[in-house]
């Protein structure tokens, strides 16, 4: 197995190789192990979190000699300092956020840098830069005059809370990422490691292929399955688009289609429960709510948004005389039913175990990590594969150590924001000014929110946008009369719509550079496809019904139909060629059914 030292620069030997895989596989052990273990104190879970990502952050990731060799000091620096917290954990605890000497000075400032350094080194400048300017808020913000300054904390209390406390690196933020996040991103790797991702494929070809515009709606309902796992748009594009792209343009699709389908289906797929990325664990963090109560309330938005591209869809096949996949080209029975096992077996013990079995989501999902493990070792034949099957685990290793390095630096870096926010109390007096700004009124503080939400996202990822936005704005808008479940959710919708809103939108512009497109011409059409990222949280809003499905079905279920015979309107008005006359009663229907569905409580 080739892998890479650094960048594209040099190829592993084999057994250099095997170091990166048995890293892997600690990663996966240590957090697989926390669930069965028991009560853990957080000031050892969180800083050895830490401590096992820095070298895929800063060595499996590198990209030049430089690069690495300074990522091989600060690797050295940062696991050092995250072991003497946890082998200290009870000393510190007593200090109670206080640092006593010089020495937990430089290991706290040298901590919150490495922080800072690693999200820049996965995501670039934003996120830390943010962080960065909470930090220099926290520490010089006393001399600011008027409401926006605040009394100011010793250095020593101040570096303390964030760095020994579990106010900052090690609050609770890091805790989902150690404890539930990481779990579902292991199930996720191993999943993909073996022929779960071309079950997604298949199971998506049989139901959609023979359909008008069929290739596309095959990309919908992939990029949904596989979405739903990734929790990431653009690693949803690169995935799923490596297939869907091809097969679209060959059947002769225009590309700036193809790619705004893929972009907009593969954003849809942070939505759509049962898993929805790391974002739906984080909410249940934040809002105290369970996750199944989460994954309900979403469910009806998701599956809008998705009847929306369908729809949008179909208006475009009239449009291009888009084709349907070719029956020689769309899997057999047989295959469709052995290849769906892969992915539906894990997720039926993965249900099966929280919903009827009671058991914790993360214990759940351990149990469908097994089950998933040992798929690997059968092909689609099916048939028992040992040396494969020990093949697919070490890369599914390799994707654990990876993806969780990613979301754990994104999420660490985060929480100093959190930290500094609970520290000084900005929260809240950014809170009092939404409030303020809008008049006391819901409406003008949703768009103040939304804009916010949109321009943050442009520049970090869906879920560290959504973290950093509704920690400030979400008491305001829960002060403002929403349920705190209804104030996530509009955060975390309106943090989405940046993958696909110009100027700067992530999924389009993988899409659009694996097919060769001009990015502005397949973000408009993706806009218009993905018309529902626009309105739904809007509806989830008016209506609260919408997101109580497990409460009022009855009303949840009548908001539904007439949204969503509001959107297919407006997206056959929007995307579709009939007469000025048509396209006018088509809008104006549309329009009244959102009305109808939205108003109706």
């Amino acid at each position: 197995m080739g892998i890479r030292l650094f960048g594209s620069m040099t190829s592993f030997s084999p057994s250099a190789g095997r170091v990166w895989i048995v890293l892997g596989m600690v990663t996966a052990v240590f957090h697989i192990g926390l669930i069965f273990y028991g009560l853990v104190p957080n000031l050892i879970a969180r800083p050895l979190h830490m401590a096992l990502i820095l070298p895929w952050v800063f060595l499996y990731a590198a990209k030049t000699h430089a690069g690495w060799w300074s990522g091989l000091v600060i690797t050295l620096i940062g696991v050092s300092a995250c072991i003497w917290i946890a082998l200290n954990h009870q000393i510190l605890r007593n200090q109670y956020g206080f640092l006593e000497n010089g020495f937990q000075v430089a290991l706290a400032i040298a901590l919150l840098a490495i922080a800072m350094e690693g999200a820049r080194r996965m995501i670039g400048w934003p996120l830390p830069a943010v962080a960065l300017c909470a930090l220099i808020y926290g520490l010089y913000g006393q001399h600011i005059p008027g409401e926006f300054g605040h009394a100011g904390t010793p250095l020593r209390s101040f570096l303390g809370t964030l760095v020994v406390a579990e106010g900052g690196l090690w609050g609770s933020l890091t805790g989902v990422s150690v404890g539930v996040v990481a779990i579902f991103v292991i199930f996720g790797a191993v999943l993909n490691a073996g022929e779960a991702g071309q079950g997604f494929m298949n199971v998506a070809s049989a139901a959609a292929g023979r359909l008008t515009g069929g290739a596309a709606k095959v990309s919908v309902i992939s990029s949904a399955l596989f979405g739903s796992i990734s929790g990431s748009a653009s690693a949803n594009v690169a995935s799923t688009g490596a297939i869907t792209l091809p097969a679209m343009t060959k059947l002769g699709y225009p590309k700036r289609l193809a790619a705004a389908v893929e972009a907009v289906a593969s954003s849809g797929g942070q939505i759509m429960p049962p898993l929805m990325g790391a974002g739906a664990f984080v909410m249940v963090e934040l809002t105290g709510v369970p996750y199944t109560q989460i994954m309900l309330a979403a469910l009806l938005p998701a599956i809008l948004y998705f009847l929306t591209v369908w729809m949008g869809i179909n208006a475009y096949a009239q449009r291009f005389d888009l084709q349907a996949v070719p029956k020689d080209q769309r899997p057999g029975a047989r295959m469709v039913l052995i290849t769906s096992g892969f992915f539906l077996v894990p997720f039926s013990v993965l249900l099966t175990a929280m919903f009827i079995a009671g058991f914790t989501p993360q214990y759940a999902a351990v149990l469908a990590i097994f089950t998933g493990a040992a798929a690997l070792f059968f092909d689609a034949s099916p048939r028992m594969n040992i040396a494969q099957g020990f093949d697919r685990m070490g890369h599914a290793f390799l994707a654990v150590g990876q993806q969780v390095a990613m979301i754990a630096a994104i999420i660490i870096c985060a929480s100093i924001i959190i930290g500094v926010l609970g520290i000084t109390g900005l929260g809240i007096k950014i809170t009092s000014v939404i409030i303020s700004g809008s008049g006391g009124s819901l409406w003008p503080a949703l768009f103040l929110t939304a804009l916010a939400c949109l321009l943050l996202g442009m520049e970090v990822p869906t879920t560290a946008a959504y973290v950093i936005c509704v920690s400030v704005a979400g008491p305001a808008l829960i002060e403002l009369g929403l349920e705190p479940l209804q104030a996530h959710l509009f955060v975390f919708w309106f943090a989405l719509l940046s993958t696909i809103t110009p100027p700067v939108c992530g999924a389009v512009f993988i899409a659009a550079g694996m097919i060769g497109e001009n990015w502005l011409r397949v973000a408009l059409t993706a806009m218009a496809l993905g018309l529902g990222l626009y309105i739904i949280p809007l509806a989830m809003i008016a209506n609260p019904d919408l997101i109580r499905v497990s409460t009022n079905t009855t009303g949840a279920l009548s908001a539904f139909l007439m949204v969503g015979i509001g959107l297919t309107c407006l997206s056959y008005a929007l995307i579709g060629k009939p007469r000025w006359l048509y396209r006018a009663l088509l809008t104006a229907f549309g329009l009244a059914a959102c009305f109808v569905g939205i108003l109706t409580t």
